[in-house]
């Protein structure tokens, strides 16, 4: 018996310098970065650009994998149920944080099958009207609403989008009695507010910024501490009157529940690279976003206060669970 216990220790021992080794030297084959939306959006585009940076820093190829369905929970449940590798991986949103307040029950839990990582970039959130509109700043559009309840209404992709309740929040802060009027996504929501349909919309920056540089909306204020590069002349909430709004969208990196910490340590570590790069801060400044790259512990503080936000926000606009 004393024997087969020394053996048994003996190749534990054995294993465990293996599992070492492998740990460090990872990645040593191709890495799927799975992104739970159709291809052509933010958070498919921020995960392609990311991708192609860490295939260069590890000559290792990184690539990306769609998985659209249910609002991301298609894509997001396969990454939880996934081999704990590090070589599955889940690029998540924003969205990801809304997901427990839009459905009565997930096929996967925050806590228990999903790591955060660390986040690629983040963007704020504009609000919007339609270039003829009569509201040359946020004072003015808040003033009316307050004096003329539910006369002026807000777009949104969908009933409980991101759009929806970065509204609803705005909506709650603002003290501006304005009606829901919800597309089936947030690109006709765009449209409704260019041909005059709704009166506002609040979005994140990438789907916001085209459009305001092509004339064909104007930006009353956007979220943040300080103005984007890209829209100079748009003040942030707090210089147009409202500083309790502050709402943010981001988009990160996340990975199977027991995936070792030395690959968490590392994948953060290569993401904070990858973000020194001139080339793609630029590319993101484009698009009115900001590089990411904060610790682990901190996108998991992140991900918990976005989910008390919205929880809340779902919560005053009535949206019921699926």
């Amino acid at each position: 018996m004393i024997a087969k216990l020394s053996g048994c220790a003996f190749a534990v021992a054995c294993v465990l310098p293996i599992a070492a080794v492998a740990q460090a030297t990872w990645p040593e084959r191709p890495v799927r970065i799975v992104v739970p939306y159709a291809p052509g959006g933010t958070t498919d585009y921020a995960a392609r650009q990311i991708a192609a940076k860490l295939s260069e820093q590890t000559k290792q190829t990184f690539f990306v994998e769609n998985k659209p369905g249910a609002s991301g929970t298609i894509g997001t449940n396969f990454v939880a149920k996934a081999a704990p590798d590090g070589y599955t991986l889940l690029a998540n949103d924003t969205t990801y944080t809304m997901l427990p307040s839009l459905f009565a029950k997930l096929p996967w839990n925050y806590d228990n099958d999903i790591v955060p990582v660390t986040t690629i970039a983040q963007t704020p959130v504009i609000l919007i009207v339609s270039a003829s509109s009569p509201y040359k700043n946020l004072g003015e559009l808040i003033s009316y609403a307050q004096k003329n309840p539910d006369k002026l209404n807000f777009g949104s992709g969908g009933s409980g989008s991101s759009t929806h309740l970065a509204a609803e929040v705005f909506k709650k802060e603002a003290k501006a009695p304005v009606v829901h009027v919800p597309y089936k996504g947030a690109g006709e929501a765009m449209l409704g507010l260019i041909s005059n349909q709704v009166d506002l919309l609040v979005t994140a920056s990438p789907t916001a910024v085209p459009q305001i540089k092509g004339g064909k909306v104007r930006a009353l204020a956007v979220t943040g501490e300080r103005r984007l590069p890209s829209l100079p002349d748009v003040p942030t909430f707090k210089e147009a009157g409202l500083p309790s709004y502050a709402v943010n969208n981001w988009f990160g990196l996340a990975a199977p529940k027991g995936t070792s910490k030395e690959v968490i340590i590392k994948l953060h570590a290569l993401v904070n690279k990858a973000l020194e790069d001139k080339g793609l801060r630029d590319q993101f400044a484009q698009q009115g976003a900001q590089p990411g790259g904060i610790p682990p512990e901190q996108f998991s503080e992140l991900i918990r206060r976005d989910a008390a936000l919205w929880r809340a926000a779902a919560k005053d606009a009535k949206v019921q669970p699926e």
